[in-house]
């Protein structure tokens, strides 16, 4: 196997409770990088995999793990896994896998699910929709599509992203959410292929010439799986088509890195917002 053969890579830093008397990685930790990158695997399909699974009407199953081992990882060693879906039959899936120090490879995996109905554990057919998401993200498509639109066109899911994760989960009021700039605003919502929305952020002039980002949520599910920064990106696009110069925005500290990928910079001192930590940034368009 080489790095070529895999589109998606899961990164690890080996740990000191991960080797065993020979100082080496104990044989047994690979299953579980293995698992851990099937994982990040199907977050890089934006596949939600419990919420997937239940609307499909099924779950998969290992039937099958095989290890190969060619050479030996050591404490500290910054590990790349690479996991790809090799094959799809009837009700099953096998999925090969390698583990890489840098180019050298270390270990190989094939695992073999079987997908089947999650209550009596019997082989069902793999649904067409999941075969095809399958196929297509190894084909190299986008798994990913970011609408933009108004409130009227976008604001039940936009909406439903909100709650979940400003009022639910970060306990924000309710009436610190909503606002009349959503009904003037530009937002914009990422689906996947089955039509789910996972995250949203809306678009607001606040000077001339100056846009303002804000409302920016992900669903937990596919966080650090790049749907942010894609409807980050839709949202700059925008600006920048109806002539904005520079935009900013009030970035949760927390996040801060995430925007500083995407070219953001600190402009002034941190400050407390609904009662979390956030700090001003921008970017020149």
């Amino acid at each position: 196997m080489k790095r070529t053969d895999f589109r998606f890579f899961d990164r690890l830093r080996v740990r000191w409770a991960e080797i065993d008397a020979q100082k080496i990685v104990f044989n047994g930790h690979y299953l579980t990088y293995f698992d851990t990158a099937v994982a990040g695997y199907w977050r890089a399909l934006a596949m939600p995999y419990a919420q997937t699974m239940a609307q499909l009407g099924g779950d998969l199953f290992v039937r099958k793990a095989t290890i190969e081992y060619e050479a030996s990882a050591r404490y500290d060693d910054l590990l790349d896994i690479g996991m790809r879906c090799a094959r799809i039959g009837n009700s099953s899936m096998l999925f090969s896998g390698a583990a890489f120090r840098q180019d050298e490879l270390l270990v190989s995996c094939e695992l073999v699910y079987v997908f089947a109905d999650p209550h009596v554990q019997t082989s069902k057919p793999i649904p067409d929709a999941l075969r095809e998401l399958l196929t297509a993200f190894e084909a190299g498509e986008a798994m990913v599509e970011v609408r933009t639109g108004s409130w009227d066109a976008l604001g039940l899911h936009a909406q439903a992203i909100r709650t979940a994760v400003f009022i639910d989960e970060q306990k924000i009021p309710v009436e610190m959410e909503w606002d009349e700039a959503d009904a003037g605003a530009e937002h914009a919502v990422a689906f996947n292929r089955f039509g789910l929305p996972l995250a949203t952020g809306r678009l607001l002039q606040h000077a001339p010439g100056i846009a303002r980002i804000g409302r920016m949520a992900s669903i937990q599910a596919v966080r650090g799986g790049g749907v942010g920064q894609q409807v980050l990106q839709a949202l700059m696009r925008a600006a920048q088509a109806r002539g904005d110069h520079s935009v900013s925005l009030h970035a949760q500290t927390s996040a801060q890195a995430f925007y500083a990928r995407a070219g953001f910079a600190p402009n002034g001192p941190v400050f407390d917002e609904a009662g979390i930590a956030h700090i001003e940034m921008t970017r020149v368009l």
